[in-house]
């Protein structure tokens, strides 16, 4: 749904930071008790969750690279799915996956954690292209009921302070953490950085959030794991791979398969 040359091409071709991305995503969704609780009581990602992690790759790969058709078909159905999703948290509190406060936040963390992700270990943005990234994302948002999602960087910054009082410390993170680190995951090159991407999501979740979660600083990056990480996102950011979405799509735009991975 985005154009060729908007930001999240450039941000989701690069599969080392979309998977910090979305380690920081998750950490920041499982500290919401409504969608902790709608996640780990509806969805197989406890129990298998590299089929479900597959499954929300190729969501983003279609909302970004896809046809508006194509991407309003799979959202249509996504939403479905998400009708049946609704319950109570252990505490009492009712939920719906529909939910639009909900929504809104899953899309927030989803931009913020794939964002911050390239920008920190990737390739450096500027202020305007971090709004830039937000403000794309809002077409697919809307369709998915995210009516409320930022649309700029103070957006996001807004959302996290009004967010923050409903966050809590939970099990589930660590528990989703492990798994992270026990499911074979990346392609075989990468799978012994694995630990250290898991570390350089937590990197980025905001100070805020790892103090309500409890994520100290024995999870922090050390600086040899830093370099590697960094330097592991900068090769993918330059590495057209056949058969990859962004590759993919470039051609079916008539554009050269490298078009996003030149040096700018």
């Amino acid at each position: 749904m985005a154009a060729p040359d908007s930001v999240s091409w450039r941000v989701f071709k690069n599969p080392v930071s979309l998977f910090v991305g979305g380690v920081a995503a998750v950490i920041l969704e499982l500290a919401e008790p409504r969608v902790r609780t709608g996640v780990w009581q509806y969805s197989s990602f406890r129990t298998d969750p590299l089929p479900r992690l597959k499954r929300t790759g190729l969501a983003a790969m279609v909302t970004v690279y896809g046809a508006r058709s194509a991407a309003e078909t799979m959202i249509a159905g996504v939403r479905r799915m998400h009708d049946r999703v609704a319950g109570d948290t252990p505490t009492g509190a009712t939920y719906r996956a529909n939910d639009v406060e909900l929504l809104d936040w899953v899309q927030a963390t989803a931009s913020f954690g794939f964002l911050e992700a390239y920008r920190a270990y990737a390739a450096p943005l500027t202020d305007d292209e971090r709004d830039r990234f937000y403000a794309e994302a809002a077409p697919a948002a809307a369709l998915y009921g995210a009516v409320g999602a930022p649309g700029s960087v103070v957006g996001w910054e807004a959302q996290l302070v009004a967010m923050l009082p409903k966050l809590e410390r939970h099990e589930i993170v660590f528990e989703f953490l492990d798994l992270m680190r026990q499911t074979a995951i990346l392609p075989a090159p990468l799978q012994g950085l694995q630990g250290a991407l898991i570390r350089a999501a937590v990197a980025i979740t905001p100070a805020e959030v790892r103090a309500v979660v409890g994520l100290g600083p024995e999870w922090d990056l050390g600086p040899v794991e830093g370099r590697l990480v960094r330097w592991a996102g900068a090769a993918a950011d330059r590495l057209p791979i056949k058969g990859m979405p962004a590759v993919e799509a470039c051609l079916r735009m008539g554009l050269p398969a490298d078009y996003l991975y030149r040096r700018k």
